[in-house]
């Protein structure tokens, strides 16, 4: 369906449910056997049977989202209001809990819930998951339930997500993916089954767009079965953390000249690189992989603070889980935890790509490079002594790598 039709279709379910009628979206049988509606739910008590007549998720995104007191936490497709009032309770009296939905009256038939419950740290917003109203960096968690499939358009849905989170964020939604593509009869037999599944993404789709806007951390795990391959599923992720004001993205080619500064004002210490010479930014992209690089930025001006990228050590398929990677922070930004950060997001991210071991090599005299990577576990595996010469000085490179405990262990 259309974003028109899906907003003209949820509304009159709303108005049904404002009525007082019990609603459904699929096969009534799927809400029992498939832990579909309020039958996904096991902490329902004190909720207005409202927010539970008008429940159309397909599982609890608030039991897998660790909310915690005083968080700020948004529900994308809010619907009745039934996750806003049990993230409310769960963040407490100094969390706050959203709710968006591009339909008036299911926004309507939400506070109506919310004031039956006498809830008040509740705001109920009217908007599209696509364009969300509220500023960057506002909230702390961000849920949804059997929603997100619904958009024709996923990818800005997630980057939506991203820019609204704060840094170290966390992303956990139910929604239904499928485990390959489906052909259109498989499709329009799920479609009549659970009526959510005209929009789903595989799960590997589901992981690239969300590595694409700049999560890490991703995990995407399966749970009910619907037949046909379609699947509802728990998918979870992270905003790569870094201080206040600051931000870690994916890095792209707009960021060309800034990333190209800092790189050279690191082969100007004398002490990143045997290069002198930043490469042209079609070098620099042609030698590195298209995934795994990230930019840290100034959260308000978007100022590019530093960087990180990886290059495959090899074509050969046994090494396709080894990269060596480069990190260089600005020179006015450094010893503010920006290139920890950037290498932890990195870190992070190579290993959601499959990656087993991350590599490069040091210059000796290079102690706080040395010492950033040491205290994110690399170890130093050897020294390949007088290998070039820098400035006329022959010099020793120090190689390190750090083994993943998770891929390949």
């Amino acid at each position: 369906m259309a974003h028109d039709e899906i907003v003209d279709h949820y509304s009159a379910l709303a108005r049904s449910a404002l009525d007082g009628q019990r609603i459904a979206d699929c096969d009534p049988a799927a809400f029992t056997d498939g832990g579909f509606g309020p039958a996904g739910y096991d902490d329902t008590a004190a909720l207005p049977e409202g927010a539970l007549r008008a429940s159309l998720g397909c599982g609890n995104p608030v039991a897998v989202a660790e909310l915690r007191a005083g968080e700020t936490v948004l529900d994308l497709g809010s619907g009745g209001g039934i996750d806003v009032l049990l993230s409310a309770r769960r963040v407490g009296l100094y969390g706050t809990a959203f709710g968006l939905d591009a339909s008036p009256a299911m926004v309507e038939l939400a506070r109506r819930n919310a004031e039956q419950a006498g809830v008040a740290n509740v705001q109920f917003l009217h908007g599209t998951i696509e364009a969300i109203p509220l500023p960057g960096h506002t909230v702390d968690v961000v849920i949804s339930n059997c929603v997100i499939n619904l958009s024709d358009d996923k990818a800005a849905v997630l980057a939506e997500a991203f820019r609204v989170l704060r840094p170290g964020g966390r992303f956990g939604v139910s929604d239904v993916v499928t485990a390959q593509v489906l052909d259109e009869q498989a499709r329009r037999r799920a479609e009549q089954r659970i009526g959510c599944a005209a929009g789903s993404l595989t799960v590997q789709e589901y992981r690239d767009l969300l590595v694409a806007a700049g999560f890490v951390q991703v995990a995407i795990t399966l749970s009910a079965d619907h037949g046909d391959g379609v699947h509802s599923a728990i998918v979870q992720a992270v905003k790569p953390a870094i201080g206040p004001g600051l931000e870690i993205r994916p890095m792209r080619e707009s960021d060309a000249a800034e990333v190209l500064a800092i790189y050279q004002d690191g082969l100007d210490t004398g002490q990143a690189s045997f290069e002198t010479t930043a490469p042209s930014w079609e070098g620099f992209s042609a030698s590195r992989l298209p995934h795994l690089r990230y930019v840290a930025t100034d959260g308000d001006s978007g100022e590019v603070l530093g960087w990180v990228a990886a290059s495959a050590v090899s074509s050969r398929p046994v090494y396709a889980g080894v990269v060596e990677h480069s990190i260089y922070v600005h020179p006015g930004c450094q010893a503010h935890g920006i290139g920890r950060a950037l290498l932890a997001a990195f870190i992070a991210a190579a290993e959601d790509a499959g990656v087993w071991t991350i590599q490069s090599g040091v210059f000796g005299e290079n102690a706080a490079s040395l010492n950033l990577h040491q205290a994110l576990g690399f170890q130093v595996v050897g020294t390949r002594e007088r290998i070039g010469r820098h400035h006329g000085v022959w010099r020793d490179v120090l190689l390190i790598e750090r083994r993943s405990a998770v891929i390949g262990a």
